[in-house]
């Protein structure tokens, strides 16, 4: 068998740049590049080879480890996981930088190749910079850390050992069922050694991801479960995007003629004014979803993990006799809450189940219910998301001005904070796709790095990045990547001084404000953040706006600007949209304040809601 001699650290770097995939007919790298922040344990062996592959696998330096390979999720998220990134840290603090982000991927199923530098395997150096030593462990290090938040986990200790790591790692970023991030360490000296590599390891593959197809016992029972509802509800999950099932799930509910509600990581799986389309679901979704949900007799779940926010804490669904059907590629997922699970692909499922109900439709009364509660929710929406020049300015009205702003093709993205609700119960999604709502990991700071890594993943198109000022402040360097590199982005901050959304929670438990509004945090100086100035020093064009009228014709300009935009306008503190179902947090049963005794007493009432999982 031929060889090739290199060092494990050209062989990484020349297996990935030989993986391809096919995309409509089109084969394209499976990479579509990287970000790294070289240090000391990954510059003297990983930047050689990967300065070679500039064409096919371009690396892009990142400002913050963290935000970089929050960069390459958004990234996954935008390709619906058909494309994926890598992300490569030094050892120590850059690798500790990147558990936020791995966790961020691994919660959202997206896959993400995360490597770091690592400490000696001989050890003759020890301790080396930036070496965490554990006395009674010396074979652990920082990278460890990584286990609880990846999907696949790896030391190379050996150049051989890549032979069968790669292809492992490979297998889990693309597995619709096991999809997440995978991790690397990549020891200095191992890095620099070489090993006679055979070529056909770096022969160019095009990995074609798997699309399981259900089992004819399952969708059976699903069938017989579906002919027996009066008034089934779909609910549609991020799993639909991933699956490219978009256009099955459409049709599939407009021939069987059952409602639609989404989850948050499922928003725009239907344009929203689709006929069966009835809002999102649950605690930050809409009346309408709700309300058949509280009514509903199966439950049709695809391709969700059925988080908290999405089912109220399990409070949504009402009806003591209600049945879940699930589908979805994990067979975790697909058994929860004694659910009759299609453990299947999105796409390859509907359409068996399709065929399966050839002829049934729900009951007309049924549909005609869930258009005339989501019609009533839209003149709700409307009167929120009102233009104009009110003050003080709301979230909502925000939302409104880039909604009115933003045309088919493009990104809207938020993650923490108030932003997600206020862009999950107020956003119209005139066309399917182009909304990323980060709340599967919640993830303060994914703003403004998901936003560049979603432009680099679609670049023709405008990226909106809608950020809070407690989420810009702590990540926002990646407004100078995106200025670098020419990844426009029109960012829009909406401030309104501190963590609000925090703030809401703790008084709405009985507490006082404490240490989250910037107002009441312990200080000796009141600070108003000048954000226009900040985000401009990184070369970014701003403008600060007092009104709605303002805000959309700022977003006008920055349409036709040339580079990255950051728009700034005050919000009401206090001028939340109200969530529209109940949700679990813990409230303290024993209090000297009678609001909190109060509040207690409320949330109780709520479990007294909840559908107990088994």
């Amino acid at each position: 068998m031929a060889t090739v001699r290199l060092t494990m650290a050209q062989a990484l770097v020349r297996y990935l740049a030989a993986q391809y995939t096919d995309i409509d007919g089109q084969e394209v790298p499976l990479f579509g590049g990287g970000f790294a922040i070289f240090g000391h344990g990954s510059v003297t062996c990983m930047s050689e080879p990967l300065q070679d592959v500039q064409h096919i696998m371009p690396t892009y330096r990142g400002q913050n480890e963290q935000s970089m390979a929050l960069a390459a999720v958004a990234y996954a998220k935008a390709m619906r996981r058909q494309r994926m990134m890598f992300a490569l840290s030094s050892i120590g603090p850059g690798a500790t930088n990147m558990i936020t982000a791995a966790a961020t991927a691994h919660a959202n199923r997206l896959p993400v190749l995360l490597m770091s530098g690592d400490t000696f395997v001989h050890r003759l150096p020890d301790p080396v910079l930036q070496q965490v030593e554990h006395f009674g462990n010396p074979s652990i290090t920082v990278n460890d850390a990584f286990k609880p938040v990846v999907r696949y986990w790896d030391r190379i200790t050996s150049p051989s050992q890549l032979l069968s790591s790669l292809p492992q790692a490979l297998g889990v970023l693309l597995d619709p069922a096991d999809c997440g991030p995978a991790f690397l360490a990549l020891p200095q000296d191992i890095q620099a050694q070489a090993y006679d590599y055979p070529e056909v390891f770096f022969e160019r593959q095009v990995r074609i991801p798997r699309r399981p197809h259900p089992d004819p016992a399952e969708i059976r029972r699903a069938v017989s479960a579906l002919r027996a509802a009066k008034r089934p509800l779909i609910v549609s999950g991020g799993g639909v995007h991933y699956s490219q099932a978009e256009a099955a799930m459409q049709a599939f509910a407009e021939r069987h003629q059952i409602p639609v509600a989404e989850t948050i990581a499922g928003r725009a799986s239907l344009p929203h004014l689709h006929p069966m389309n009835t809002g999102s679901l649950g605690g930050l979704g809409a009346t309408s979803a709700n309300t058949l949900a509280g009514k509903a007799d199966l439950v049709l779940a695809v391709g969700t993990r059925l988080q908290d926010f999405t089912t109220g804490s399990w409070s949504v669904f009402q009806n003591p006799e209600v049945k879940i059907v699930t589908i979805n590629a994990a067979r975790f997922d697909a058994l929860k809450h004694r659910a009759l699970p299609v453990v299947a692909d999105a796409r390859a499922a509907l359409d068996v189940l399709d065929e399966a109900l050839e002829g049934w439709q729900a009951p007309a009364e049924w549909a005609a219910e869930a258009a005339r509660l989501y019609a009533d929710w839209n003149a709700v929406v409307d009167a929120r998301v009102r233009p104009g020049n009110d003050l003080p300015v709301t979230y909502a009205q925000v939302v409104g001005a880039v909604n009115r702003s933003a045309q088919a093709g493009d990104t809207v993205l938020t993650a923490a904070g108030g932003l997600p609700g206020e862009l999950n119960m107020n956003w119209k999604s005139l066309w399917t796709g182009g909304i990323d709502v980060e709340f599967g990991f919640s993830c303060m700071g994914y703003e403004v790095a998901g936003g560049w890594g979603s432009k680099i993943a679609r670049p023709d198109n405008e990226t909106y990045v809608m950020v809070g000022d407690g989420s810009y402040l702590l990540m926002n360097s990646d407004i100078l990547s995106s200025v670098m590199t020419g990844h426009k982005l029109i960012v829009t901050i909406c401030d309104n001084g501190g963590f609000a959304v925090i703030d809401r929670l703790q008084r709405a438990s009985g507490n006082e404000s404490f240490n989250n509004l910037l107002a009441d945090c312990r200080s000796v100086t009141q600070v108003k953040v000048d954000f226009a100035a900040h985000a401009g020093a990184m070369g970014a064009l701003t403008e600060k706006l007092a009104s709605i009228a303002d805000l959309d014709a700022a977003l006008a300009r920055a349409r036709a600007a040339d580079r990255t935009t950051v728009l700034v306008i005050d919000v009401d503190t206090y001028g939340w949209t109200p969530n529209e179902a109940w949700w679990e947090v813990g409230v303290p049963q024993v209090s000297n304040r009678p609001a909190v005794l109060e509040a207690a007493a409320r949330w109780d009432q709520g479990r007294k809601t909840q559908r107990k999982g088994i």
